[in-house]
């Protein structure tokens, strides 16, 4: 049973930082549990996948998984009934991060904590939790999409997929490895790219190779016209997209051109699809 009190999830990997945002907020919203608190952005998706937070603090970098990254997952993993906790993301100074932060509505804290600046916050996600089902009020699901998608662009955050603005040609070929043969593999042979351990599988018609660069770091070298990513740990080329099917559950999957599987569609990247 869910508690009548707010409830609030921490995510931030530095223990005394951690201990202090807890007492801090439990001095300016004695009100609010606090249901747990972990270091790492994998545990903050399962916790609050289980315990149904209210506000979810979130630190942006962290072992494994940005807040950016785990927000995204939670977004995606989130079950229709329930209401998306509000976020608020602790971050060290970056003026960047904050005019994003702040163009979104979305809340923010600065390391170190301030107890003024986490007064005005609790504020905020007071009033903002006192709102939700108000008639006209945009579904909390809804709202977080909206400003993830933005905030997932924006310079200084680290999570966006694209290559810096003027950043050099993007890359033709790849250098890969199938077994224990390396392979040069032309970049317009690539049907998707994906995330897998500490690899990423790349997955033309015909075969399957593996190279160790990191997904997000690969995706800053590609044209963003040619590759999009449909999810955190997939890019898919556009021109091999065939068409975008909904499941039973609402769920959107791609049919590629080129290879049998059908590749999920995140939450976060669905509106890339309305118009198919």
């Amino acid at each position: 049973m869910h508690s009548t009190f707010p409830r609030a999830l921490i995510a931030e990997d530095e223990p005394l930082l951690a201990a202090a945002l807890r007492h801090e907020l439990q001095q300016a919203w004695p009100a609010l549990e606090i249901a747990a608190s972990v270091g790492d952005g994998l545990s903050a998706v399962r916790e609050a996948l289980a315990l149904r937070p209210d506000v979810l603090l979130l630190d942006i970098r962290m072992p494994g998984q940005s807040g950016l990254e785990a927000a995204a997952e939670l977004a995606d993993a989130w079950p229709d009934s329930a209401a998306f906790p509000a976020l608020v993301f602790v971050t060290a100074y970056d003026q960047y991060a904050v005019q994003a932060f702040e163009a979104q509505a979305v809340g923010y804290l600065l390391k170190p904590v301030q107890p003024a600046r986490l007064r005005q916050t609790v504020q905020r996600l007071q009033q903002l939790l006192a709102q939700r089902g108000a008639p006209g009020a945009l579904p909390a699901l809804e709202q977080a999409l909206t400003q993830l998608r933005a905030l997932a662009q924006a310079p200084g955050l680290g999570g966006s997929v694209r290559p810096p603005a003027g950043g050099g040609a993007p890359l033709r070929m790849i250098q890969a490895s199938s077994g224990t043969q390396i392979h040069l593999v032309p970049v317009q042979e690539v049907v998707y790219f994906e995330a897998a351990d500490k690899y990423v599988r790349v997955l033309t018609a015909e075969r399957e190779y593996l190279i160790r660069t990191p997904l997000k770091e690969l995706a800053g070298q590609l044209d963003p016209a040619d590759f999009w990513q449909v999810h955190r740990g997939t890019l898919v080329r556009a021109a091999a997209i065939a068409s975008a099917v909904r499941d039973e559950a609402g769920r959107m999957h791609l049919q590629l051109r080129g290879r049998p599987e059908r590749l999920a569609v995140s939450r976060l990247y669905a509106p890339l699809f309305k118009a198919m």
